[in-house]
């Protein structure tokens, strides 16, 4: 059956259902693509550490160039940000390229 036949019914029947049900099935759609579009984020983030550590530069912050401590890496393997960096993103003081695109 093609998605387009699919996707037909499934509209069809949503347009049957009360409105809590709409309001359920909206949830889990926005919560399933939110899922997707962060496991596309970092699985873009691991091939880009791939990168790195072909390259030679893994374990250094591709921002300030200063190493990435062991227990950062331990936690997040793929981060490209050292903890001073990360922080400053996340407090607005420094943009975040990936954030940005």
């Amino acid at each position: 059956m093609s998605a387009a036949v699919v996707q037909g019914r499934e509209t069809v029947a949503e347009d049957t259902l009360d409105v809590a049900d709409q309001a359920v099935i909206s949830y889990q759609k926005e919560f399933l693509f939110s899922q997707g579009t962060s496991g596309h984020r970092q699985l873009r983030l691991v091939h880009q550490a791939l990168s790195r550590l072909r390259e030679g530069s893994f374990g250094e912050c591709v921002h300030c160039g200063e190493e990435i401590g062991a227990k950062r890496l331990d936690a997040v393997p793929w981060t490209p940000y050292c903890i001073a960096c990360k922080e400053k993103m996340e407090k607005g003081e420094l943009e975040d390229p990936a954030r940005a695109a």
